[in-house]
């Protein structure tokens, strides 16, 4: 058995979730973890069965509990310099270096090595735990696995989900939504730009208007909102198209994310862009019948908006004793809990500064800081 959290996070870490890998070693050793202590867990599983979310129940089967929500994968490491090995934990000047010690394998971590200690305080309502899959690439795994709890458990009270916020309470952040486009014109020779329909000079046009999108939403936005930028934004991240110079293209994919404030809706986004679409396919299909403009989304994880009077806000400012509140421009699964009805903020311990980088770690303090926090939670829900 692991003996404390810092342990805990190191064993967490050596598993290589990275988002193409499989997830199942993690996942079960979480699972045979539980176990030992009497717990039982539901596998949610993906479509092949490669991967799986968990869930599981300390304490009683009743609604009023608490539920920590964490993703288990990781992003990739490739090309990037890292001084020691991404998969094993090295304590240093009072930090954790390792591939998802800040985003976000130490809040898993923390609450796994209390279940001890909640067993042994004997809960009154329960703290759930809520593993995932797949949060690095749209937060596609995580839906499976909310809505079998949200048919199978108690009403929670509250929803943490502890992505890096150095213990700050989050009530919004923005959504992200993803994109893939694929523009089919016709080939001819360069010189006979009359005879082709080019893709990649049709895609410019559509990535161009899709920076016009965001410059609408740039000139309207309110700078007090608290997001930085203060309005939803557009972006295309790669563009693949073309053979040669002298080939006016056939095909040109390019992929695009809506990161929207939690008021604002994607799909207004989509309807415009495909209208746009829907102009240039006339003159297009002139020349050649079998051009076509087709998108389709491949993510979707929705904003989490501030509540009113929020149960998981209330009751992480009484935990914390903080009285402000925080927002985020990333996305993370919280939205997808508050759609079924889990009132839900995000707070967690490290730095969203430090996800994603080479050298990732976590501030020890910050460890201990996750610890208090938790106990404290252990200790309310025991009252």
């Amino acid at each position: 058995m692991v003996a404390n959290a810092i342990d805990m996070i190191g064993k967490l870490v050596s598993f290589d979730t990275v988002s193409r890998h499989s997830n199942l070693e993690l996942i079960h050793y979480v699972r045979d973890y539980l176990a030992e202590y009497g717990v039982e867990s539901t596998l949610v599983f993906n479509d092949d069965k490669s991967k799986a979310n968990l869930y599981a129940t300390v304490g009683p089967k009743v609604e009023g509990g608490v539920v920590l929500s964490g993703h288990t994968d990781v992003v990739p490491v490739d090309g990037q310099p890292w001084s020691t090995d991404p998969f094993t934990v090295v304590e240093k000047d009072g930090k954790l270096y390792g591939r998802g010690t800040a985003d976000m394998k130490a809040f898993s971590a923390i609450g796994l090595s209390l279940v001890p200690e909640m067993l042994k305080k004997g809960l009154k309502k329960p703290i759930h735990f809520a593993l995932s899959y797949d949060e690095e690439v749209g937060c596609v795994g995580a839906p499976r696995m909310i809505r079998e709890m949200a048919d199978h458990l108690p009403k929670p009270r509250a929803v943490v989900v502890g992505e890096p916020t150095n213990m700050e309470i989050v009530n919004a952040h923005k959504g992200v939504n993803g994109f893939q486009t694929t523009v089919i014109g016709h080939e001819a020779h360069s010189s006979q730009v009359h005879r082709g329909v080019s893709a990649v000079m049709t895609a410019a046009k559509l990535i161009e208007f899709l920076r016009g999108i965001m410059d609408e939403f740039k000139a309207s936005a309110d700078p007090a909102n608290g997001f930085e930028p203060p309005y939803t934004t557009v972006h295309v991240g790669v563009v693949n198209g073309g053979t040669a110079m002298n080939i006016i293209s056939r095909e040109c994919t390019f992929v695009w994310d809506v990161r929207n404030l939690p008021w604002d809706n994607p799909k207004d986004v989509l309807a415009k862009f495909e209208a746009y679409c829907a102009e240039l396919l006339p003159e297009m299909q002139a020349i050649a019948p079998e051009c076509s403009i087709t998108t389709v989304a491949t993510s979707a994880a929705p904003g989490l908006k501030p509540e009113e009077s929020g149960a998981a806000e209330e009751l992480c400012r009484l935990l914390s004793g903080q009285n402000s509140i925080s927002v985020v421009p990333y996305g993370t699964e919280a939205g997808q809990f508050q759609e079924v009805g889990f009132s839900t903020v995000v707070c967690g311990p490290g730095s969203i500064d430090q996800a994603h980088q080479p050298d990732e770690f976590i501030k020890i303090s910050q460890v201990e800081e996750g610890e208090a926090f938790l106990r404290k939670l252990i200790d309310h829900l025991a009252q």
